[in-house]
């Protein structure tokens, strides 16, 4: 070879290599979020919280993360759909809400990490091997929201002393091991359950309450998931609580902001905020399965006095002292 097009080869080709060895060094990180509450003109308290997070450990979107976001909803027949496309676009890392996505994610990927903020027992849904050595490619925090059943009952009772019949307000994906927390509370408590459900994507609220009515329910409590997790349906559903004068007890205080009279439950804005750490050390190198699964310790009690006043209901003071936030 002519030894000036030998070098001129040369050239060409180490001036490629070092190319792609800077595009590889800046590439910068890709984060996939499934987000079940929220919608893209209005993205809800768990993407704003984790925003924060990540900017608190120096991460600003565009310059050195990215954020691949896709909303279900409330519709969980696209999950998959959904998960499919993060995963396309090559993610690097995998924030999960909801128990099917996690499920779905973990059979689709050994590879990608995989950060949940779940309301399960990630070991007993068989996520993780163990919250000390969670395995695998999945870790994150679990505020094992269904240990909380019990004590929603017991609020709403003491908020409400007749109550004897109370209605559960599900989403039609959810299954018995949602209820079933409740069943055990509620004869302790001598209340009767009735268990309603509602489909996507057009939720019939309205005929749901009227059953209610009709079974001369004196309460009211929602199991957060599915469409229940939109922001229109917890207007429709507070709203309809007031015009059928029952008070309600629910599992996110969004629906609380949105007109429902109380919730009691982990404060999942700080669950989402702490997933960026888990995010944070994974991109630094950490092994999912290496990171303890965390139990979520902040919890909230949230009252509005001003639904009770839509009620005629008088919430006794010794109850109002236990809140966190009353609203007025």
């Amino acid at each position: 070879m002519n030894p000036k097009l030998f070098w001129l080869v040369t050239a060409i080709i180490v001036t490629l290599f070092n190319h792609a060895a800077a595009q590889h060094a800046t590439r910068i990180p890709r984060i996939g979020f499934l987000a079940v509450v929220g919608t893209p003109n209005d993205p809800g308290p768990h993407l704003d919280a984790f925003r924060r997070g990540l900017r608190d450990l120096g991460y600003i979107e565009g310059d050195n993360i990215l954020l691949e976001v896709q909303y279900v909803e409330g519709r969980s027949d696209r999950v998959s759909s959904l998960l499919a496309e993060l995963l396309q676009r090559k993610a690097d890392v995998l924030v999960l809400r909801s128990q099917p996505a996690i499920r779905e994610a973990k059979k689709a990927t050994k590879t990608i990490p995989i950060v949940m903020v779940t309301t399960q027992d990630p070991v007993a849904a068989g996520f993780i091997s163990s919250l000390a050595r969670p395995g695998g490619n999945v870790t994150g925090i679990t505020s094992l929201q269904r240990d909380l059943s019990g004590k929603r009952l017991e609020l709403l009772k003491d908020a409400v002393p007749g109550i004897s019949r109370v209605s559960a307000l599900m989403s039609e994906i959810q299954t018995i091991s949602d209820f079933r927390p409740y069943e055990a509370p509620a004869r302790a408590l001598k209340i009767e359950l009735q268990r309603l459900t509602v489909k996507a994507p057009n939720p019939d609220f309205e005929g749901a309450f009227q059953a209610a009515v009709k079974w001369r329910a004196n309460g009211l409590f929602t199991v957060a998931g599915g469409v229940l997790n939109r922001a229109d349906a917890h207007k429709r559903i507070a709203d309809l609580a007031i015009k059928t004068q029952l008070p309600s007890m629910h599992e996110t205080s969004g629906l609380v902001e949105a007109g429902g009279l109380m919730s009691y439950s982990t404060n999942e804005a700080e669950s989402f905020k702490r997933a960026a750490v888990y995010v944070d050390k994974i991109l630094k190198g950490a092994r999912p399965g290496d990171l303890p699964v965390q139990q979520a310790t902040k919890f909230e009690f949230v009252v509005s006095l001003k639904a009770a006043k839509q009620i005629d209901l008088t919430i006794p003071n010794r109850v109002l002292e236990r809140a966190n936030q009353v609203i007025k």
